[in-house]
């Protein structure tokens, strides 16, 4: 970049539902970035909707001279080579989760972004969700008191096996790999590092050849966490509860964003991320019902906050050391459900004071 008034020039790298619906979307709402090329092989399906820019190869996009930043949301095990190829070329970084397909992917990128003083984050955009915001917001209030119990639940009904790349077995696929990443990171963000996981993995479906079911523990000194997903969930009880010694709050319904993004609703819209369901708060001594409004959510301030720190504004929104802590949390929960048995997380002395550094500067740029 030669000022900050310059457009910061970015490529999208995967034209699926992901790049589709939540990406270009993004990108292009918010002022200073310019979405200019995707890499996709879907050319006729990319120029339908984004007739302005330019199509290529995935395997081109780190060489072009007209991209400031890459942002992958290929196949899961494309990201490590797509990353590493873009940080070569000096490029800033975006990765949709999950991050790599494993710890030493993820390290390898950590160094390789260090080495060639380029920025790398990982598109955790459900810290812009409703209840994150808003379970955030009630912990942090203290009405809860102590937090002892948090519960997330990604919960689906997808009872048929399709083909597809995400249901065949293979490196980053299955439900835990999908959406593991995004509860992870909401623990880790709410709470911080545990210092161990249990997890079971299952296979419900007939027909399923990779895990549809998953209900993973972290475990913190006074705090147990539970993340769960399933493919075989109709109807709704909440999807995040937490307890605590004075009362408890639980949250129904989902975010309405990705529905929103989906019916080309954008940020800044009359009602864009609007949830008219609101968090319940239970008091302790007499179970008195409280409803709370949520905040109003917004992930295109993830994009936001990404543009900001390749201006040298703010810090990433997405601490590189939280990409790490998450990797290190999701392939020690796999390891975990294969041996039937407690985990610590298997971070260095280094990698945590460093995760801690970073954690204090996020606060100190709100």
């Amino acid at each position: 970049m030669n000022n900050e008034t310059q457009k910061i020039r970015v490529a999208l790298i995967g034209y699926g539902y992901v790049g589709r619906v939540f990406h270009a979307p993004l990108i292009r709402s918010v002022a200073g970035l310019e979405l200019t090329v995707v890499g996709s092989s879907r050319k006729e399906a990319v120029l339908a909707d984004l007739p302005e820019v330019h199509v290529c190869a995935a395997s081109e996009v780190a060489s072009r001279t007209d991209v400031d930043l890459v942002v992958i949301a290929s196949p899961n095990d494309s990201h490590h080579p797509l990353a590493a190829a873009a940080l070569r070329a000096g490029k800033s970084v975006v990765i949709d989760k999950p991050f790599t397909v494993s710890l030493d992917e993820t390290r390898s990128l950590v160094d390789l972004a260090r080495q060639h003083g380029q920025l790398l984050t990982a598109f955790h955009n459900r810290r812009w969700d409703s209840e994150i915001l808003a379970s955030k917001a009630v912990i942090e209030s203290g009405a809860l008191g102590e937090i002892s119990h948090f519960e997330c639940h990604m919960d689906r009904f997808r009872p048929n096996v399709r083909q597809r790349w995400r249901e065949d077995p293979g490196p980053g696929a299955g439900l835990w790999f999908d959406l593991g990443p995004h509860l992870i990171d909401a623990a880790v963000y709410l709470f911080g590092l545990p210092h161990s996981v249990n997890a079971s993995f299952g296979i419900m479906r007939n027909g399923g050849k990779t895990d549809d079911w998953a209900h993973v523990q972290l475990n913190y000194d006074r705090l147990r966490v539970i993340l769960h997903a399933s493919l075989l969930a109709s109807g709704g009880g909440p999807r995040t509860i937490i307890h605590g010694t004075t009362a408890s709050w639980a949250k129904y319904g989902a975010d309405t964003q990705e529905a929103q993004l989906n019916q080309g609703v954008l940020p800044g819209s009359p009602g864009f991320g609007y949830d008219p369901d609101p968090g319940v708060l239970y008091e302790g001594a007499t179970g008195k019902r409280v409803e709370i409004p949520v905040p109003a959510a917004d992930q295109s301030l993830f994009y936001a906050g990404v543009r900001d720190a390749i201006l040298k504004l703010k810090p990433m929104p997405i601490p590189l050391e939280d990409a790490l802590a998450g990797m290190a949390i999701l392939q020690t929960s796999f390891d975990s459900g294969k041996q039937e048995r407690t985990l610590p997380i298997p971070l260095t002395e280094e990698e945590r004071l460093a995760w801690s550094e970073a954690r204090r500067l996020q606060r100190i740029s709100r």
